[in-house]
C-alpha cells in the first residue's frame, strides 16, 4: 500500500491536523474574542466534517454508509452555519446578536441539522455499497431544505464579507482581503471539482477530496486574525511544529499494511495531536501571562513617574514653606526682634530644631528623586577626605554627647586624598553614616575611622547599637527601605538616607556596605572610594 494509493487519507490527515491546529491556535489567543470563538467552532466542524466525509466510502455496511452520509449533510449545515457567524463577527471580539438571529436563524439551523440525520433527507442506498466507492443515496423530501439553509447561509456570508470589504480601511479591509482570497480559492475549487467534474462530466472521484478544497480558506482566515490580533511568534513557531509533527505520524498510518499497525499508528496520531494541542495551549498562556506582566510593568512605570512628579512638586512647595519657618525661627533665637522671654526660649528653640529636621527631610526626599531622575549634577575635584571626616566628626560631638556617647576617630597621619564631589560626600554619605550610628546607638560608642586598603580610601562608622538583621540587610540602601524597627527608634527616619549614600559614593566610583552580626550586636558602615 503506497502513499499515492491512499492520497485521499493522506489528504483528510494534513486537512484535519491543520484546521484543528489553526483552530485551537486561534481560539486560545483570545478566549473572549467572539471572532476566535467562531472561527474555532467553524475550524471543529470542519474538521469532524472531512473525518465523516472520508469514511462514508470506506465500508461496504449499507446501514453504516448511510450514517455516515448523513453525518456529512449534518456536519455541513453547521459548517455553514459557522462560516456565516464568523463573517458576521470579524474582526470584532464583541458582539450583540439581534432577536432574529437568537430566534428565528439558530432554531432554523438546529433543525435542519437534526433533520439531515433523519431518512427524510436521505432515505435509503441505491443499489449496491462497495468500499472505496462514493455510494448513491435515495434522496428524501427534505433535502431541498437541507440545501436551501446550507445554500443560504453560504451566501449570506459571502454578501456580509463583500459589505464589510467594502465599508472597511487599514489593516481591517486588509485581513478581510485575506478572508475574502482564502474564500474564492475554497469555493473555486469546490464547485469545479465537486459540481463541475461530478455531475457535467460525471466523475465523483474528486469528493473524497472535499476536506483539502475547504484549507485555503481556513489557512487564510487564521493568517487574517493572527495579523489583526499581532499574533505571537512563538505560537506560530509551535503550531507549525506541532503539524509537521502530526503530519509525520499521520504518514506512518498512510504507509501501514495491516489493520492492527493501521489501529496502533492512529493512536498515535491522535496522542501527538492532543498534546500538540496542549503544548499551543500552555504556549499561548505563557505568551498571554507575558504580555500581561509586560503591560503591567509599563503602568507601573507611568505610575512611578507621575508619583515622582506630584512628590517632587509637593516636596518643593512644601520645602519653600518649612525653609520660611526655619528663617523666622532663626531670627527669634539670633534676637533680631529682641530679647525673647525666658518662658519663650525652650518652644523657639525647640521649633527651630523640628522645623530644620523637616527641611532636612524634605530635602532628602527631593535629593533622592533627582538621582533616581538623572539630573544630579556632580563636581568632582580633589580634596583631602581626612580633613572633611575630622570636620563631620566634630559637628557630631554635641549631638552623641547629649546622649552619653562616646564618638572617637582613628585615622593615621598618612593622607586621604581623593578626587569626588566634597560637598555631596560630607552632607550625604560622612554626616548621614554618623548621625544614623548616633540615632540608632541607645548607648555605648561610635567609632570613626579611616584606612587606606588596595589603593582605596576606607571610611567606616562602628556602632554599639541596635544592629541589623538579615532582613534588614535586604531593605538598607533602597529607595524609602526602613528596618523592621527603624522607625519606633527615629522617628523622623525618611527612609532615604542611605539611599541617596548609596548613589553618591557609587558615582565616585566607591562601593558601601553594612555589616553586623545581628539585632542588638551594633553595626558597621563602610564606604570606599578610590584614592587620588
Amino acid at each position: 500500500m503506497g502513499v499515492f494509493e491512499n492520497f485521499d487519507l493522506l489528504s483528510v490527515g494534513i486537512t484535519v491536523a491543520a484546521t484543528l491546529l489553526l483552530g485551537v491556535s486561534v481560539y486560545f489567543s483570545d478566549r473572549m474574542s467572539l471572532t476566535n470563538r467562531m472561527f474555532f467552532g467553524f475550524s471543529l466542524f470542519t474538521a469532524c466534517w472531512g473525518v465523516v466525509n472520508y469514511f462514508s466510502y470506506q465500508f461496504s455496511d449499507p446501514g453504516l454508509t448511510l450514517l455516515l452520509l448523513r453525518g456529512i449533510l449534518f456536519f455541513a449545515v453547521l459548517q455553514a452555519f459557522f462560516l456565516y457567524e464568523f463573517f458576521s463577527v470579524f474582526p470584532n471580539k464583541k458582539r450583540t446578536f439581534s432577536i432574529a438571529h437568537n430566534y428565528v436563524l439558530v432554531p432554523i439551523v438546529s433543525t435542519t441539522a437534526i433533520l439531515t440525520l433523519t431518512p427524510y433527507v436521505f432515505s435509503g442506498i441505491v443499489g449496491s455499497v462497495v468500499a472505496g466507492q462514493v455510494a448513491i443515496v435515495q434522496k428524501g423530501i427534505a433535502l431541498p431544505i437541507f440545501g436551501a439553509v446550507a445554500t443560504g447561509l453560504v451566501l449570506r456570508a459571502l454578501y456580509v464579507l463583500f459589505k464589510k470589504l467594502k465599508h472597511s480601511e487599514g489593516e481591517t479591509r486588509r485581513a478581510t482581503y485575506t478572508v475574502l482570497i482564502g474564500t474564492a480559492i475554497t469555493f473555486a475549487l469546490i464547485i469545479f471539482f465537486n459540481l463541475v467534474m461530478a455531475t457535467v462530466f460525471t466523475n465523483p472521484r474528486y469528493i473524497p477530496f472535499s476536506a483539502l478544497f475547504v484549507f485555503p480558506f481556513v489557512a487564510f482566515a487564521a493568517y487574517a486574525i493572527m495579523r489583526q490580533h499581532l499574533f505571537n511568534v512563538k505560537v506560530i513557531a509551535t503550531s507549525a511544529l506541532v503539524f509537521l509533527l502530526s503530519i509525520t505520524s499521520f504518514g506512518e498510518i498512510v504507509t501501514s499494511h495491516t489493520g492492527a499497525l493501521i489501529l496502533f499508528k492512529t493512536g498515535i496520531f491522535v496522542l501527538v495531536l492532543v498534546f500538540g494541542i496542549n503544548l499551543i495551549r500552555s504556549v499561548i498562556q505563557e505568551v498571554e501571562q507575558r504580555e500581561k506582566i509586560q503591560k503591567l510593568a509599563k503602568e507601573l512605570e507611568e505610575t512611578n513617574k507621575r508619583q515622582e512628579t506630584l512628590i517632587h512638586f509637593i516636596g518643593h512647595e512644601v520645602k519653600g514653606f518649612l525653609t520660611k519657618a526655619e528663617g523666622a525661627f532663626a531670627s527669634l533665637t539670633d534676637g533680631d526682634f529682641g530679647q525673647l522671654p525666658e518662658e519663650l526660649k525652650p518652644f523657639v528653640e525647640r521649633s527651630f530644631a523640628e522645623t530644620r529636621q523637616g527641611v532636612g527631610s524634605v530635602e532628602d526626599i527631593l535629593k533622592a528623586s533627582n538621582i533616581k531622575k538623572g539630573t544630579v549634577a556632580y563636581a568632582k575635584e580633589p580634596f583631602d577626605l581626612k580633613a572633611l571626616v575630622t570636620e563631620a566628626v566634630e559637628k557630631a560631638k554635641i549631638a552623641a554627647a547629649q546622649k552619653g556617647l562616646a564618638l572617637t576617630l582613628v585615622a593615621d597621619d598618612a593622607s586621604y586624598q581623593m578626587t569626588g564631589d566634597r560637598a555631596q560626600i560630607n552632607d550625604h554619605v560622612l554626616r548621614n553614616l554618623i548621625d544614623n550610628a548616633i540615632n540608632y546607638t541607645p548607648s555605648g560608642s561610635i567609632v570613626v575611622s579611616l584606612a587606606h586598603e588596595n589603593g582605596k580610601v576606607v571610611f567606616a562608622v562602628k556602632d554599639s547599637g541596635i544592629g541589623i538583621t538579615d532582613e534588614d540587610k535586604q531593605r538598607l540602601f533602597t529607595e524609602g527601605g526602613h528596618g523592621k524597627d527603624s522607625q519606633t527608634i527615629n522617628v523622623h527616619s525618611t527612609g532615604y538616607g542611605l539611599y541617596i549614600a548609596k548613589q553618591i559614593t557609587e558615582a565616585m566610583g566607591g562601593t558601601i556596605r553594612a555589616e553586623s552580626e545581628g539585632a542588638g550586636r551594633g553595626s558597621t558602615f563602610i564606604a570606599e572610594f578610590p584614592a587620588g
